[in-house]
This record gives structure tokens, C-alpha cells and sequence, in this order.
């Protein structure tokens, strides 16, 4: 019987019971995808990363209850809360290296995580009605991304009280969707919906911001943003675009440390 450490993490959140919770688990060495899958699967939270040290750097990678993702920010910036607090990590900025985004690096700035993550490129598409089907508010915009559609809308308020059609949106071939509107008291306020990738509704999604940021930073004429994704638990993110890259910036918050007992 192997003992694997296991945390879980509210990434985004100024305190527990907020943000968006992720698992992390720290290896020595990789185990098979089956067996990663099948602990994202028993976990059932949004997203579970799994890091192996290599020379100067970790390798990561991250996992929906369903299928592996090519980015995810919240379970990275929960990654580099337990690096940073709980495995004994003593710099003051982790590179990680994902096989499908690249490089990634976490910096400490006080309280803050600093995710330096790629900018995400996207473009705009016709509001099909496969898209405007999958709300009962129509948007005004609509883009494509790398992974996720991103749909604008007029007001916050329509953010907030938008009822998702969730059987309509799992048609759309793209790992989510991301609505979003400029904000009452920041600068732009989004929710993401997934369930074609196992999660109805992320809580917060760090990696919607790579698109988020680029697309109101040009709106606004702004290089540095606030913004509040508006799920049940919110998630409150400071972003800053560097053309080629986007900084998103949040706390973390220790839930839970345990082990799991693989056979």
C-alpha cells in the first residue's frame, strides 16, 4: 500500500470556503494516467494538479474529474501555495513546465501569487445559434480562443442572473465558456461554464483570464485590471497584460493536508 500526500487548496480566496478549491499532489515520480485520472475522478473538484520536480524546474499537469486540460491557472496558483508554505520551497518565484502550455511561473509578491501565464489569441465568430442558445440572455459579442468561446454581454447584472442551458452548451466543441461584462466596481466581472469538460460551473478560472485580460485591456485602455468572477463563491483577481503574457494575481487558502492510499 503507497501512501500519496495530498492538499487541497482555495486558490483565489482571502479566506476558506471561497475561490476555487483544488487538489494538489506533490510526486516523485509520474504515475500512470489511468491512475491520475482516476484520483481527479474521486477528488470531484473543478480541477486536481499533479507536479513532478525536475532540475530546476516542475513539470504539471492538471486534471478535471473527466479528461486532462491544457491550462489551468487556480490549480496552479494552489500548486505554488503548497511549494511556497507547505514543501519546504525557499525562492521567491517557481517555474513550472507544462508539455502543453510551456513555461509558467509563480512569483510570491507578499500575500499575492503571481501567475505569469501566455496570452491566449482569439477572434471574433458569428453569434450562431448553437452559441446564443446556451443562455436565455443573448450576447452582444462573441470570440474564439485557443480552448474556450468568450461571450460579452451589456451589464453585470446579466452576468449574475444569466441561467445557463447546460445540455446546450455541452455541444460546443471547445473546453468552456466564458461570459463577461464590464463591472459595476471593477473592472470586468465573468463566469465559466464547462460541462463538456465535467464542471457545470468553475468557481474561478484563472486560465479565462489569459483571455479576459487581452480583450479588456483593449477596451478599457488599460494595462492593469480588477476583476470578480460572480459564481456562488466569487473570485476576486488583480490581472496585468504584457502583450505576449498575462499576469493574474490572488491569494490562497490551506483547506485540507491528507494522504491517499494507493494499492
Amino acid at each position: 500500500m503507497r501512501k500519496q500526500k495530498i492538499y487541497q487548496i482555495d486558490a483565489f480566496a482571502d479566506k476558506v470556503f471561497s475561490g476555487n478549491p483544488a487538489a494538489v499532489c506533490p510526486l516523485d515520480q509520474w504515475l500512470s494516467d489511468d491512475i491520475l485520472q482516476k484520483i481527479a475522478m474521486e477528488n470531484n473538484l473543478a480541477e486536481t494538479a499533479f507536479y513532478v520536480k525536475q532540475d530546476n524546474q516542475y513539470q504539471i499537469r492538471w486534471f478535471t474529474p473527466t479528461i486532462e486540460v491544457d491550462l489551468c491557472g487556480h490549480a496552479t496558483l494552489a500548486a505554488a501555495f503548497v511549494l511556497f508554505n507547505h514543501e519546504n520551497y525557499n525562492e521567491n518565484i517557481i517555474r513550472f513546465y507544462s508539455p502543453r502550455s510551456g513555461e509558467l511561473t509563480v512569483k510570491k509578491k507578499g500575500e499575492l501569487l503571481v501567475l505569469n501565464f501566455p496570452t491566449d489569441v482569439f477572434e471574433q465568430v458569428m453569434l450562431s445559434d448553437e452559441i446564443t442558445s446556451g443562455f436565455n440572455i443573448k450576447p452582444k459579442l462573441a470570440f474564439k480562443g485557443k480552448t474556450d468561446y468568450l461571450l460579452v454581454f451589456d451589464s453585470e447584472d446579466e452576468i449574475r442572473n444569466i441561467v445557463p442551458e447546460f445540455e446546450a452548451l455541452s455541444r460546443l466543441k471547445a473546453r468552456g465558456i466564458i461570459i463577461t461584462a464590464k463591472g459595476d466596481k471593477v473592472d470586468f466581472v465573468s463566469r465559466f461554464f464547462a460541462p463538456q469538460s465535467g464542471v457545470n460551473e468553475d468557481p474561478v478560472t484563472g486560465s479565462a483570464h489569459t483571455t479576459l485580460t487581452p480583450y479588456w485591456a483593449k477596451q478599457l485602455g488599460k494595462i492593469e485590471l480588477t476583476a470578480i468572477q460572480l459564481s456562488e463563491r466569487k473570485g476576486y483577481l488583480q490581472c496585468s497584460y504584457l502583450n505576449d503574457r498575462v499576469e493574474i494575481s490572488g491569494q490562497g487558502k490551506l483547506y485540507l493536508i491528507g494522504e491517499i492510499y494507493l494499492e
